[in-house]
């Protein structure tokens, strides 16, 4: 899974069609419709970003975002159908990151939550060399090695290993390593990294029928391998 997503909203329907996207997208979801019981998953549950509605009963959006901030730092998506300038405001001076104003697409709001938890990996603390067993992607020379031997790789193959490397065992969505590889907001066909996963497999893997270091996530996408098979 690609984080761990909590959704505090009061409706229902409005939860699960935000939750049928997120897991769509590689995310552990988990739903609450009560302020109270949001705040009691934030500090039992330790999810990775919460997106929150403002109007709850129980607790109010805002209610939770002030008790939350004083002792977590967990990225908070506010979902408000208030548009007044003053009362978004509010919400971002009390510790709201970003917020999302009804009605919205949940497209968006997915491409949001993406742009979070990549923040939540400071680039400081990207290594300069990365890989597992004899595969190292070197971005200082923007090299990639397997077992010393350089390979040649085009500059989209190695924007996808760096993302994959940087977080082995990690499972990306095909639409995520599209943004990684193509930037934000490129409408390509995810076919694309298909493509480029098998260009990768045929000039990394010995065997690309049993790869080591490039493993399918079936339903989901791509992982670097934690150790090689």
């Amino acid at each position: 899974m690609n984080g761990r997503i909590l959704i505090a909203e009061d409706d229902p329907k409005q939860a699960e069609l935000i939750r049928m996207y997120l897991q769509a997208d590689g995310y552990a979801v988990l739903v609450t419709h009560d302020g109270r019981s949001a705040l009691e998953a934030i500090r039992t549950r330790a999810p990775d970003l919460v997106i929150l509605d403002w109007m709850m009963p129980a607790m109010d959006g805002l209610d939770v975002i002030r008790a939350t901030r004083q002792s977590s730092d967990v990225p908070i998506v506010l979902l408000t159908a208030r548009s007044d300038e003053d009362d978004l405001l509010l919400g971002l001076d009390l510790g709201a990151d970003d917020y999302i104003t009804k009605p919205f697409s949940p497209r968006e709001l997915v491409a949001r939550v993406r742009t979070m938890m990549r923040r939540r990996v400071p680039a400081a603390e990207t290594p300069t060399e990365m890989g597992v067993g004899g595969l190292v992607v070197d971005t200082v020379r923007h090299e990639v090695r397997v077992d010393r031997r350089a390979v040649e790789v085009t500059p989209k193959e190695f924007a996808l290993l760096v993302a994959l490397a940087a977080q082995p065992g990690r499972a990306f969505s095909r639409p995520q390593l599209l943004e990684a590889a193509f930037g934000f907001g490129y409408e390509g066909l995810e076919r694309t990294i298909d493509v480029h996963v098998l260009n990768l497999r045929r000039k990394l893997e010995a065997d690309q029928s049993e790869p080591r270091y490039l493993l399918t996530v079936y339903g989901v996408g791509y992982k670097m391998a934690e150790q090689p098979a």
